[in-house]
């Protein structure tokens, strides 16, 4: 049997050990980083001929870095993004390893020069309160897999979540004190209250009842579940998102825009926010956002120069769009 080699003494370290050990990653940067070392590992035995087993970090300098990322961006067809994203974990990694492996420090700091990559910026996607009504206007309400995707799209625009932190939450989170606010967990396991519009409330609290989740033994069990009974994943829900998109844009087709992802749910939110004259820091604190700086980007979405000036004026932070849909789901759910 061979010895193993340094690349996986290392990096077995580095995901077991010092990232949810000493770092504190969260699982979902401990999973995106497992995925990437998945991914190079398969790259090394298909592309370079490089057995698991064979792979060290002296064969691993920045022109094999540069291979690998143009090998997934054209053989996986990866966005610029996700490249970006593959990079960062390789970046964390060897950093890591500059230290612990100093005879190899010349080569580490080669593959740590490795830049990202420039992509071009796309249009923010949004939409305007018609759309958002139009938008959830088109879940089935007779039936309760319809009712459970109105919510699911009710949250995401109503807490302007990241799709990532809507699969995550549980059904406590959703309850947090008497359902008025909702505790998010989002990137390095940083949690924030979002209050939530009395409307909603009301609709949250049937949908709980419903779908018997209100019951304690209930309480770390996922708010999201698909009819398997499993935990929604982020392709689960731009499934659910993608479907109705497309029965609202063939009834509205100058409302709903194509490609529509959920994260444009999140930018609608902090438009209409910003709209009604809430102030950003607040619209950073419910966005999770780091810097006010992330946040300042919707000042550039050419809104209010784009939008009728009425408009822009008589939207309030929480334009009743929920509410006929509201009254309407809670007929079905009675």
């Amino acid at each position: 049997m061979s010895k193993p080699t340094d690349f996986a003494y290392h990096l077995t370290n580095y995901l077991s050990k010092y990232l949810p050990g000493e770092v504190g990653a969260s699982k979902n940067t401990l999973l995106s980083y497992r995925d990437t070392f998945r991914l190079f590992l398969r790259y090394a035995k298909s592309a370079e001929g490089i057995k698991e087993e064979s792979l060290t970090l002296k064969r691993i300098d920045a022109a094999f870095v540069i291979r690998f990322l143009s090998w997934a961006e054209n053989e996986r067809s990866c966005s610029i993004s996700t490249r970006n994203q593959r990079l960062a974990a390789l970046h964390a990694f060897f950093s890591y390893t500059q230290s612990l492996v100093p005879e190899l420090l010349f080569q580490i700091q080669g593959v740590l020069s490795v830049p990202m990559k420039k992509q071009r910026q796309a249009a923010m996607k949004f939409l305007s309160e018609e759309g958002v009504k139009a938008l959830l206007a088109e879940p089935d309400l007779s039936t309760k897999t319809g009712r459970k995707h109105l919510i699911l799209l009710s949250f995401l625009f109503e807490t302007g979540c990241r799709v990532q932190e809507a699969v995550d939450m549980t059904v406590a989170d959703a309850m947090y004190n008497a359902n008025t606010v909702a505790k998010i967990t989002g990137k390095g396991s940083k949690s924030r209250f979002v209050p939530l519009n009395a409307d909603f409330v009301k609709l949250l609290k049937q949908y709980i009842e419903e779908f018997g989740l209100d019951h304690p033994v209930k309480s770390t069990e996922p708010l999201f579940s698909s009819h398997l009974g499993r935990k929604y994943t982020r392709q689960g829900v731009s499934h659910v998102l993608a479907k109705y998109a497309q029965l609202a844009r063939s009834k509205h087709p100058g409302l709903i825009p194509e490609g529509l992802s959920p994260h444009a749910l999140r930018h609608s939110r902090a438009v209409f926010l910003l709209r009604a004259g809430v102030d950003l820091i607040y619209i950073r604190d419910i966005l999770g956002h780091v810097s006010v700086q992330t946040t300042e980007v919707y000042y550039g979405t050419q809104v209010f120069m784009e939008s009728n000036t009425d408009e822009l004026t008589d939207s309030g932070a929480n334009p009743p769009i929920l509410l006929s849909i509201t009254n309407n789901a809670q007929k079905a759910m009675a």
